[in-house]
């Protein structure tokens, strides 16, 4: 695609953004009946033209005429021909201006509450396919809101947040749509996803309040009994006013924040004035309201936000991301602030435009993403993740024997010569079983484990470094930023659970090696020349002292200490072995197994143990590639 247009739709206002795919930061607000932000209402005249904007409300030919259906979407089927004639309404007018031309390669992407189904999502999305719509995407508001949180450069944002928890808060003019977004994704609240709150409320107060302040308020109130249409235009005008003066509420407390609407009745035009003050706008939250259950904006606002703080059920927000032309009142940001005192709150210059912009940038950002996920899947099928796990398989070995040889002599090994010196074991050959089966019963127990697992991980950081070579390139190809792709930081145990079976590491024979190579210290121990020294004392040990050094010289040392294996020395001469000896030896042949065992495992690994390994471990790797493009996709819907 070249082209990516957003279009938020809402109950009050909407907006329609393009961005293309190269060569533009930021998307463009189009203008739409010489509105940027345009009124939500289309009007069907007698001649069968169709008006759409602020033009329809006040249309005297219109045989038809509709304003604030979006908010009936899910309680009212007929709402969806008023959406798909206004939707077809807008497409006219984008064709007419030039903004859009048929047959270029663009889509759209079109926002919907946080809180519709995938059902209502996909009967939304049809509505717009069936009104003439190139190929779209319906995507959820708070996402669109959060990404242009991300892209909006001078909020300094940043891609950071999609670590942290974020509340988004979208107040429009019927509803006020909240989404808990963690780790980059959505998670339900039991709000339903929206509040039938919204900033229209506050419209209708100040216009009442207007209407009650006029000359010709029995006038103007007949006009709008007589006429839905003037009095949502009026509900619209007063609506702009109280954002100009929430806006900047410290320059307004100086000038007056007024504005005539002229409403052209069927005999002379009737001006109403608007006006915004600190004692009105006062009125605007605090005034109770039957529609609101008697209470105030302020009071269901807060209470909202309330309730979302208690269902949330994991980590509260860090982020709250205000839109929606609202957030720009200073006080609704000190209530989020007033609830969520651990939260940084933020909004927009510009929040109207918000979801608008971040459906457009969704639509860039999915574009690369297709194509980033398809470079990484070329990869993942080629032979280069094998290739560098292969490289660094003996370091795997390596790291293995290194991390595993001390804790097996000092958990296995001396603990079963310390029981043959009690007598518990009766021959130095009846150790091999024993150790056997011991060694496999640490190798596969949660320390063996621990000790397994530090060595997998600090030999997986090495992969890592040797596979960004490969993805680096391919993020900066299509703008993903690095620091949500490091693969040093998700190539961890935590993240990839690779099962590594330490019989795979050392297989049978490796295994046996080792248990000879400890059995075979131990006997030098009691046979050579400290070791004689050692057994030699008493009148027993001076007569096996004998025996010993006569077998040595008829038999040699190796024969020796074969037949020494099979007898069961007497239970005091066991004793006259050290524990401290033992202990100090194993600590000094420690690197002489290791290195025995490294190269026992060169010559003699198998080879079989060793492509199953390399393959295992790619796999997963693979895998962790495809969770990263997942994390980077910011799939909120």
């Amino acid at each position: 695609m070249e082209k990516f247009y957003g279009f938020d739709l809402g109950d009050a206002e909407s907006a329609v953004t393009r961005l293309e795919k190269k060569d533009q930061e930021t998307p463009e607000v189009l203008t739409v009946q010489e509105a940027k932000s345009f009124i939500t209402a289309y009007a069907l005249r007698r001649d069968g033209q169709l008006l759409i904007g602020e033009g329809a409300c006040y249309e005297p030919n219109a045989i038809q005429r509709r304003i604030r259906f979006k908010s009936r979407y899910l309680t009212d089927r007929s709402v969806r021909n008023d959406i798909k004639s206004f939707a077809a309404g807008v497409l006219g007018e984008l064709i007419l201006n030039g903004d859009l031309i048929r047959g270029d390669d663009q889509c759209f992407y079109i926002g919907c509450p946080a809180g519709w189904d995938k059902v209502a999502r996909e009967e939304y999305r049809q509505i717009f396919e069936s009104a003439g719509f190139p190929p779209l995407k319906i995507v959820s508001e708070s996402r669109a809101a959060l990404v242009s949180a991300c892209q909006s450069k001078h909020m300094q944002v940043g891609y950071d947040i999609l670590s942290r928890p974020v509340l988004v808060v979208d107040i429009g003019s019927s509803t006020t749509d909240f989404a808990y977004i963690m780790g980059g994704k959505e998670v339900a609240l039991k709000t339903g996803g929206e509040v039938m709150l919204g900033g229209g409320i506050m419209d209708e107060i100040l216009l009442e309040e207007s209407v009650a302040a006029s000359p010709d308020a029995k006038n103007i109130r007949k006009i709008f009994e007589e006429s839905e249409a003037w009095k949502t235009y009026c509900e619209f005008a007063a609506r702009r006013l109280k954002e100009k003066y929430f806006t900047d509420e410290e320059y307004w407390s100086h000038e007056d924040c007024v504005q005539t609407v002229t409403i052209r009745a069927k005999l002379l035009p009737v001006r109403l004035k608007l006006k915004m003050s600190a004692q009105i706008a006062e009125r605007l939250l605090e005034k109770k309201v039957d529609r609101l259950g008697g209470k105030s904006f302020t009071e269901v606002f807060k209470d909202s936000l309330r309730q979302v703080r208690e269902n949330i059920e994991e980590r509260q927000p860090e982020l709250i991301f205000m839109t929606g032309g609202v957030s720009k009142m200073e006080k609704v940001r000190d209530w989020c602030r007033e609830v969520f005192p651990e939260a940084v709150v933020i909004c927009g210059s510009e929040p109207e435009f918000s979801v608008a912009k971040g459906l457009a940038w969704c639509g860039r950002i999915d574009e690369e993403l297709r194509e980033f996920k398809k470079e990484i899947q070329e990869l993942i099928d080629s032979t280069v993740i094998e290739g560098i796990v292969s490289r660094h398989i003996d370091a795997l070995y390596r790291g293995a024997v290194e991390a595993l040889v001390d804790p097996l002599l000092e958990k296995v090994a001396l603990p079963i010569v310390d029981r043959w010196r009690d007598g518990s074991v009766e021959t130095l050959a009846d150790i091999d079983p024993i150790m056997e089966r011991e060694i496999e019963e640490f190798l596969h127990s949660d320390e063996g484990r621990a000790h397994l697992a530090r060595a997998v991980d600090t030999w997986l950081k090495t992969v890592a470094y040797s596979l960004e070579e490969h993805t680096m390139p391919i993020c900066a190809r299509h703008n993903v930023p690095y620091s949500v792709l490091n693969l040093s930081s998700y190539l961890s145990l935590q993240d990839i659970d690779i099962d590594i079976d330490t019989k795979s590491l050392f297989a049978v024979d490796e295994v046996t090696f080792l248990i000879d190579t400890i059995v075979t210290i131990l006997v030098g121990i009691l046979c050579g020349g400290s070791g004689i020294a050692l057994v030699a004392s008493g009148v027993v040990g001076i007569l096996i002292g004998v025996v010993v050094s006569a077998l040595v010289l008829a038999l040699g040392k190796d024969t020796m200490q074969s037949a020494f294996t099979h007898i069961n020395i007497p239970g005091p001469v066991r004793k006259l072995m050290p524990k401290s000896y033992l202990k100090s030896k194993a600590d000094r042949i420690s690197a002489q197994v290791k290195d025995d065992l490294y190269k026992k495992l060169e010559r003699e690994k198998n080879a079989e143990i060793t492509e199953r390994l390399i393959g295992d471990i790619s796999h997963q790797i693979e895998t962790c590639l495809t969770k990263m493009a997942e994390v980077v996709e910011i799939p909120l819907g």
